[in-house]
């Protein structure tokens, strides 16, 4: 489990699409220092993906994805070089900052607009229509693993508000229209939906 909070951006190294076990893509992404203490089969969320570590080198760390992870997320679409969201998995006793974030996205949204203000970005997605009704005004939403407010709602469109922090910690930075993102609406929701 996860909250949403990013510690960080790492560096996609390589991407293996022929690989000699049962994974599609096998990726290593340097995670720099939040790699720390991290071992074998423990969860990274990478893009708001949660992903098991299958190998470490340093800073360096292996993950494997299975076709159903390329196909539903934006990792499918990563290239070697790219920045990418970190968060380390919840640890038990530690502070709830964003909202309850599973690493299981929903599916991908599109980037259609950015306003860039003063001291605020707001950016507005395309929403999947099958998860429109899952996205409320002021409810909760992680898009590429990032927990955010949603701040308007218009049929299958959406937007939230990043702060300078934000931008800056995450890979929001690179981010332009169009951009393929990934979205877990709130678990609350789907919960009390059903």
């Amino acid at each position: 489990m996860f909250t949403g909070i990013v510690e960080g951006i790492g560096k996609v190294i390589k991407i293996e699409k022929k690989t000699d076990n049962r994974s599609a893509v096998k990726m290593t992404v340097d995670l720099g220092k939040h790699a720390r203490g991290l071992k074998i089969g423990q969860s990274v969320a990478l893009n708001g993906v949660c992903l098991t570590v299958t190998g470490i080198s340093n800073s360096k760390c292996n993950f494997e994805m299975i076709e159903e992870t390329t196909k539903k997320t934006d990792l499918g679409n990563l290239k070697e070089g790219g920045v990418i969201n970190i968060e380390r998995s919840l640890k038990v006793g530690d502070r709830m900052e964003g909202h309850f974030v599973l690493g299981h996205v929903d599916g991908v949204g599109i980037i259609k607009k950015i306003e860039r203000k003063p001291k605020e970005i707001k950016i507005w997605f395309e929403i999947p229509r099958n998860l429109a009704k899952f996205v409320v005004q002021k409810g909760s939403i992680a898009v590429d693993g990032i927990s955010l407010t949603v701040v308007d709602v218009r049929k299958n469109l959406a937007s939230v508000c990043l702060i300078p922090h934000t931008v800056d910690v995450t890979n929001f930075h690179t981010r332009k229209i169009g951009d393929k993102v990934n979205i877990e609406t709130d678990i609350l929701g789907k919960y009390i939906l059903k």
